[in-house]
């Protein structure tokens, strides 16, 4: 089943941004496999910072499923892409390549992540680009924890709900 976000342009897939660390961790690797095989399986397109850590395991899993992976690159060199990155884009931004990542896609998952990844989850709420969290960031305003984080337990509900809020 192919999802979109305009109704009226059902061939339009919906863009995936899935932020998380850099360096490897096994449990934060394993949650993007999985999200990134259930989004390709749904037709989405799954973007990154085209990284090692989170990023590559989210590609290596929607590649797994035939899915299309995009990564906005730090750098200049396409060749600083992980493995699993079928579209390089070169940013030459540092990170400020996480605005440009989190303004392309229609909704964003945050596996785990450091600063980084907070960084693209402000961007990404501040847009009113909808945000769904899996082992991260806890934001509050005033003492009180905000709910602007769509927070969930399993990768299968991370993946499911991010494309259900992309299509309302």
């Amino acid at each position: 089943m192919r999802l979109s976000v305009d109704s009226s342009n059902s061939d339009r897939p919906i863009y995936v941004a899935v932020c998380g660390g850099s360096v490897f961790e096994e449990e934060a690797a394993d949650h993007a496999r999985e999200i990134g095989a259930e989004l390709a399986r749904e037709g989405a397109i799954v973007m990154c910072g085209g990284g090692g850590g989170v990023m590559e395991a989210v590609c290596e899993g929607a590649r797994s499923e035939g899915g299309m992976t995009i990564g906005f690159l730090p750098g200049d060199d396409r060749a600083d892409a992980n493995q699993y990155v079928d579209i390089s884009i070169p940013t030459g931004l540092g990170e400020m390549r996480n605005m440009l990542l989190v303004r392309a896609s229609d909704v964003v998952i945050a596996i785990s992540g450091e600063f980084g990844t907070l960084s693209e989850v402000t961007y990404a709420l501040r847009l009113g680009i909808p945000v769904v969290g899996l082992n991260t960031w806890e934001l509050r305003k005033a003492g009180k924890i905000s709910e602007a984080i769509t927070n969930v337990t399993t990768p299968a509900e991370a993946a499911r709900t991010a494309l259900d809020l992309a299509t309302r």
